[in-house]
């Protein structure tokens, strides 16, 4: 478990825990890697996206929570803390394979994705509960 729910867990996991107090923990998704890339964003305007606007590289539909990247496997999960806060986002489209270190997030709006502008950022790339024993060192 990971050092800030140990305590919670082992007091669960107590034999003199009655059953009433026992109460679902929610383990938080750890951060397998930490990295820096350009941050932009796009939104279902033919301009910037092929002739199928509305739906994602992975076929699903254009929504909020949605990114494009070339460097990370489809249905990864990340965070942009510096801009979204604890906002996770889902990778189900691509970008134009030039754009390699490059994440976009999409916006209803093209003027939502004009006023994010393109920027620096710190992304965290997030694993699942089953990952705890296998998580990289991060920065």
């Amino acid at each position: 478990y990971p050092p800030e729910l140990a305590a919670d867990v082992n007091r669960l996991l107590a034999p003199e825990t009655k059953n009433s107090e026992v109460r679902e923990i929610i383990l938080p998704s750890p951060v397998m890697e930490t990295r820096e890339v350009w941050l932009t964003a796009y939104s279902s305007t033919p301009e910037e996206t092929d002739d199928t606007p509305f739906i994602t590289a992975l076929g699903t539909a254009t929504r909020d929570g949605i990114v494009a990247t070339n460097f990370l496997p489809f249905g990864t999960r990340v965070k942009i803390p510096e801009v979204f806060g604890d906002k996770v986002f889902v990778v189900e489209d691509r970008m134009h394979h030039r754009k390699t270190d490059f994440l976009d997030v999409w916006m209803p709006t093209k003027k939502d994705a004009l006023n994010l502008g393109i920027r620096r950022a710190k992304i965290l790339v997030l694993g699942s509960e089953t990952d705890y024993g296998t998580m990289k060192k991060t920065q």
